[in-house]
């Protein structure tokens, strides 16, 4: 997510164009695989270290998007994105990133969850060039599914939203995980995966 709260190392989860918010960002994914949004996980496949894989989420529309996110957390007021940044509410991440190509992503709305914060969701249909902008962007990290973003603002609704099937996508050379935890390499080098989230 691009609203960002710092990991124990002091990297930030996203963070939006000119605020800096206390909080965790949003995810994205790269996959294979179709599971419905409506399902947290898919079916799952063995990996290189015989642990089972699931399939993350997908949602081609908003709809779909808010949908999976109310299953786990809260979303209120979806709004469009250019809509919601003109409103003069709090910045939502992606107000910038949304126009530009490079980033791969389609429509951008925003909703709040249940501590009136910011949830910024993103379709994004071409994973890889969001990841590519993810490790050219060098500072962020994100919830995705196969194809699409959140990046909350709250703490607490990242940590509600860790189960959920979404991975956390990170570009950072020093991240690892605990035992127990899966990492899959993304599909952009020095970009990966993963079902641990940090901080939440």
């Amino acid at each position: 997510m691009r609203y960002a709260t710092r990991s124990s190392r002091g990297r930030q989860l996203a963070r939006p164009s000119a605020v800096a918010l206390s909080a965790i960002a949003a995810l994205a994914l790269s996959a294979c695989g179709a599971a419905d949004a409506n399902s947290t996980t898919g079916e799952g496949s063995p990996a290189r270290d015989g642990q089972i894989r699931h399939t993350p989420p997908a949602a081609s529309d908003m709809a779909s998007t808010a949908s999976f996110l109310n299953q786990h957390t809260t979303c209120l007021n979806l709004t469009p994105g250019p809509e919601y940044d003109a409103s003069g509410k709090s910045p939502a991440w992606g107000e910038t990133e949304s126009r530009d190509p490079s980033w791969g992503i389609s429509e951008r709305a925003v909703c709040e969850d249940k501590f009136a914060d910011t949830v910024a969701l993103l379709t994004v249909p071409d994973m890889r060039s969001f990841q590519a902008a993810v490790k050219q962007d060098g500072n962020a990290d994100f919830l995705v599914g196969q194809d699409f973003a959140v990046v909350p603002v709250n703490g607490r609704t990242v940590r509600e939203l860790a189960g959920s099937g979404l991975r956390f996508l990170t570009c950072d050379t020093d991240f690892s995980v605990p035992s127990g935890y899966s990492t899959d390499r993304a599909s952009v080098d020095g970009c990966v995966l993963s079902n641990y989230v940090p901080a939440a």
